[in-house]
């Protein structure tokens, strides 16, 4: 049997952090897996997880299964994150699932079975698991335009011309904050343009939304979501909590359903059910326990958000550090976009071969379309990346 399996294609990302543990240089720069690391180059546990674990193993009195859906304290808090008070709570279904990659993959399911004829919308670019779930679903799928390469924002007529071409019925997948990989976001009215382009198409949004807290902060990195929840009948949004609870191992995840009304949320509910039945059975609970125990606590959700915010800032706080010392080293504005982007990755707009040079030469690890990890500096090496940047001539 399985001399007949083909060789897969590696994954870009994995290759990278294997070329970086094998590269014995003491000034390497891992900027290209997607964690969030500290000023010591550590994923932190952070405070009020510990906590949270401490009053869970204290207090647990059974490992026995929750439910096909997850624990629903899970699922009532993770809508209340992300959604607040938008939509009546009776209108949502709602699935644990083990991380956001597996919110995004329910959900492609279950539009499957919906609707098997849809072509899902991506923007190109995107994170690479998206297309590479799609194809292997053997789904339709079309890209829009999104990035614009001269000025590394978002190319807003060419992606509103795109998706003035969907199908009704299609189904457009929006990063709902912190754009991976780009770090280019639409603004406020832009996102209105969007949601009323989808509308008027009478297409269907997913929106994964995996980094809320480390753009502009909870309220304002849900802002978009909310908009698109409100404004139609069927939505579908893929949550993580690995960047912003930092429970990364632990696989948590939520993927919502927005319905119509209470109806067609129980026959959606129904659904997500056999969805979880037919690929793993029960989700994961560990983290989503962590997660619900922080979320309804008010102490511990305190310290999370204030831990949160401290991350968020250190981020915008490098940011803006490496965009001063490119300004700086290369005499111009050019790269002023790297402080006006937001989440964990901006896209540099170097060619592959710069990105090669810059890690042969400087022992700079970022993935070849160039984005890099912000989360990967720290003070110290802000000042390395900014002049090998400049000497790759990007």
């Amino acid at each position: 049997m399985f001399e007949t399996l083909k060789a897969q294609p590696a994954d870009k990302i994995l290759s990278l952090m294997a070329a970086y543990r094998a590269d014995p240089r003491d000034t390497k720069v891992d900027l290209g897996v997607g964690v969030y690391k500290d000023a010591s180059g550590n994923t932190p546990v952070m405070r009020a997880v510990k906590e949270a674990e401490r009053r869970i193993v204290a207090d647990q009195t059974t490992k026995a299964y929750t439910g096909l859906a997850g624990d629903p304290a899970f699922a009532d808090a993770m809508i209340d994150l992300v959604l607040a008070d938008t939509v009546q709570r009776d209108r949502i279904a709602a699935i644990a699932t083990p991380g956001g990659t597996g919110a995004i993959r329910q959900a492609l399911e279950l539009i499957r079975i919906a609707s098997p004829d849809a072509t899902v919308w991506l923007s190109n670019p995107t994170w690479p698991n998206h297309p590479s779930i799609i194809k292997f679903l053997g789904m339709k799928m079309q890209e829009y335009r999104y990035f614009d390469d001269t000025t590394r924002g978002v190319d807003f007529d060419g992606l509103i011309a795109d998706l003035g071409t969907v199908a009704p019925g299609d189904v457009v997948l929006l990063h709902g904050c912190c754009h991976n990989p780009t770090g280019a976001n639409p603004t406020a009215d832009q996102w209105d343009q969007i949601i009323a382009v989808i509308k008027d198409r009478g297409a269907v949004p997913l929106v994964d939304i995996a980094y809320q807290g480390f753009g502009n902060g909870l309220q304002d990195d849900a802002a978009a979501t909310r908009k698109v929840a409100a404004a139609f009948d069927n939505v579908l949004i893929a949550a993580s909590c690995s960047k912003n609870f930092g429970i990364y191992r632990e696989r948590t995840g939520i993927l919502m359903g927005l319905a119509r009304d209470t109806e067609e949320a129980a026959l959606t509910q129904a659904n997500l059910n056999f969805l979880n039945r037919q690929n793993y059975s029960f989700p994961p609970d560990h983290g989503a326990r962590v997660v619900s125990t922080i979320l309804t606590d008010p102490a511990l959700r305190a310290d999370w958000e204030a831990e949160l915010e401290e991350t968020r800032n250190t981020m915008l706080a490098l940011r803006q550090q490496l965009a001063d010392e490119l300004r700086q080293r290369a005499n111009d504005d050019r790269f002023d976009f790297v402080a006006q982007h937001r989440g964990m990755f901006s896209r540099i707009g170097a060619s592959p071969e710069e990105v090669e040079t810059m890690r042969d030469k400087n022992g700079i690890y970022m993935v070849g379309d160039s984005r890099m990890n912000i989360a990967g500096l720290n003070a110290d090496t802000v000042p390395l990346l900014a002049q090998a940047i400049v000497d790759a001539g990007v």
